[in-house]
């Protein structure tokens, strides 16, 4: 049900979305047919294959044609979406434009006799600057849509962040977490992409590697080869998972099963004690906040995390989504890390991926706790990033105390 919710909001912004972009770019054009009803079918047809894609996703309908049809499915809407973005941008601009025109031509008539006529010719100018901004809205969306696709491509940047903790052990200072996360391998993103992470966390040598959800997008039978380069990864103190809201999409217990197999340490509410020399780091995990909701028995419970957990020097959870720090901050955590908001990946998605999550990127401090959000090594959906670059994050522990907070 909640699933069917979110369809049918999705289909009606879409909607709205698409409309927009009709009536402000196809209908002034004043096109001769048969190239307007092209234009307006072209644009239905953009509009139907999104949901299309979902439902072929939801249903786990998963072939060869059905990767092209995300292609052009998330392609179109990623461009579509800077258009409509652009198109409002401009609209507001020539609404802004007019009312200044008009307060200036309502002053002239006091004052010049020419004030009515210069008010007259007042829409032939307007129609000029629509049809030329349309055009360069029009050029202006490929580009964007263009280098957001090289963004989301490109090889993950490394971003390194010092987290100071207080009274830290002098044997865990220095020690480094490696995080990866929002791969969203299926869709579009494939082997290739997959064996370019793995080779960067490899050449990285962190002293733990965490993964915080949302590996994939369709089934085990489908991802595993993949997704297969990961299991090759390794690091001293162990390798960790935790569920993403995508995984519960794809089936959980199976991925959860396959984590495992590839050696990763899946921490179901879970947690392990990692010691190096006499300090001991207490590292928790908690299933996707959303997990309850699709598994009933894999609520996301921060205390069972931690239920029977011994004395520690350092307290951190792994959780995919940021807002799981309102149920974790009472348990005395050091840190949170998180992903899920893929720093928005462009506008306005961002925007949605801000909705109920208290941080989309960065470090910060929520009350006693540090709570690190990633832009994501992958993407999802639209294959597009502007200013939110992907990432692969080296969380290193330090006594330091005067690390500000970056965002």
């Amino acid at each position: 049900m909640n699933f069917l919710i979110f369809f049918l909001i999705f289909l009606a912004i879409l909607g709205l979305g698409y409309g927009y972009i009709g009536w402000r770019l196809i209908a002034p054009s004043h096109l001769t047919e048969p190239w307007n009803t092209i234009s307006w079918v072209a644009l239905v047809t953009l509009f139907l294959i999104p949901p299309i894609g979902f439902f072929f996703q939801f249903n786990r309908i998963e072939a060869w044609w059905t990767n092209i049809l995300s292609w052009i499915s998330f392609l179109s809407m990623g461009f579509v979406s800077l258009l409509f973005t652009l198109l409002v941008v401009r609209d507001l601009a020539l609404l802004t434009s007019l009312g200044v025109e008009k307060i200036i031509a309502f002053g002239r008539q006091f004052f010049e006799a020419g004030g009515r006529a210069a008010l007259e010719a007042d829409p032939q100018r307007r129609e000029f600057l629509l049809q030329a901004t349309n055009v360069a809205v029009l050029g202006a969306a490929g580009i964007l849509t263009g280098y957001g696709l090289y963004e989301a491509r490109r090889r993950p940047g490394v971003v390194e962040i010092s987290v100071p903790i207080k009274n830290l052990p002098p044997s865990l200072e220095g020690f480094r977490i490696l995080q990866f996360t929002d791969i969203h391998a299926g869709l579009t993103v494939k082997r290739p992409f997959v064996e370019t992470v793995a080779e960067q966390v490899s050449e990285l040598k962190a002293d733990l590697i965490a993964f915080t959800g949302d590996l994939v997008d369709g089934t085990v039978p489908y991802l595993r080869d993949h997704v297969d380069p990961l299991r090759h990864l390794s690091a001293p103190f162990g390798r960790f998972f935790v569920t993403g809201n995508h995984e519960y999409y794809s089936g959980a217990k199976p991925w959860i099963e396959e984590a495992d197999r590839m050696g990763f340490t899946v921490l179901v509410n879970q947690h392990r004690v990692i010691s190096r020399g006499g300090g001991r780091i207490l590292l928790a995990g908690v299933t996707d906040f959303s997990a309850g909701d699709f598994v009933p028995g894999q609520a996301s419970n921060p205390a069972e995390a931690i239920d029977g957990a011994p004395a520690s020097d350092v307290k951190i959870l792994l959780a995919h989504q940021p807002r799981s720090i309102y149920a974790a901050a009472p348990f005395g955590f050091d840190l949170q890390i998180s992903g899920h908001t893929h720093g928005g990946q462009f506008f306005p998605w961002n925007i949605l991926a801000a909705v109920g999550q208290p941080y989309i990127s960065g470090l910060h401090r929520h009350n006693d706790t540090w709570v690190y959000v990633s832009r994501g090594t992958g993407y999802w959906g639209p294959p597009v990033r502007l200013a939110a670059r992907s990432e692969i994050t080296i969380l290193t522990l330090t006594r330091q105390n005067d690390v500000p907070a970056s965002s």
